[in-house]
This record gives structure tokens, C-alpha cells and sequence, in this order.
């Protein structure tokens, strides 16, 4: 499994803490965010590596991530960035309150 090692340990600890955060900072103006968790993450940093427009945020509990401040969530996913797709391979469609689009798999076995 890769690991995303351009990121600081405890960043991703304390990030992970709040329930989401950003793996990957944009390099250029936001135009997609691509929202993942778990071992989809790896796939969505390969994805956007050469997007210098694409964020990428790990969700690894919706539930913390809806407890933070309204200045966090809207710091990670913000409201101006609507273009925005979830990766994953379990069950798909609780992403849809964050992504307009989602990329899954609802079916055990063909994860």
C-alpha cells in the first residue's frame, strides 16, 4: 500500500482526528476535489498527480468531520469548488452529501 509520505505523520494524525483533511493541496487555482478514504486515497493522489488544480481530501470518518467548525469544513471542502468526486469501494452512496459524482463499488466481492 503507498503510503502519501509528502505529508507530515502528525499532519495526517491530527487531520484524520477532525475526520477529514487535505492529502493533496492544489498547486494552482481549486478545480475538482477528489474526496477518499481508507486505500482508495492512494489511488486518488495517483490520480490527481498531474492536476495541478485538484485537491485531495482524505474522509476517514464523516461523523468527526460534521462535528469541526463550520471555518474547518469549509477550509477542506469549500463551498465555492463544486466540482467534486468521491472514491469508493464499499457502499457509495452516503458520499453523495459531499461529491456530485462518485466513483464505487456497491457490490462485496469486486472491491
Amino acid at each position: 500500500v503507498a503510503q502519501n509520505d509528502d505529508m507530515d505523520y502528525m499532519a495526517r494524525r491530527e487531520g484524520a482526528l477532525k475526520g477529514a483533511y487535505i492529502a493533496k493541496k492544489e498547486t494552482e487555482d481549486l478545480d475538482v476535489i477528489i474526496i477518499a478514504t481508507g486505500s482508495e486515497v492512494q489511488h486518488a493522489l495517483v490520480a490527481a498527480k498531474d492536476m495541478p488544480g485538484a485537491r485531495v481530501v482524505s474522509m476517514p470518518c464523516m461523523e468527526l468531520y460534521e462535528r469541526q467548525s463550520d471555518d474547518y469544513k469549509e477550509s477542506v471542502l469549500p463551498s465555492s469548488c463544486t466540482k467534486r468526486v468521491a472514491m469508493e469501494a464499499g457502499v457509495s452512496g452516503l458520499w453523495y452529501k459531499y461529491a456530485s459524482k462518485v466513483v464505487g463499488v456497491d457490490r462485496f466481492g469486486f472491491s
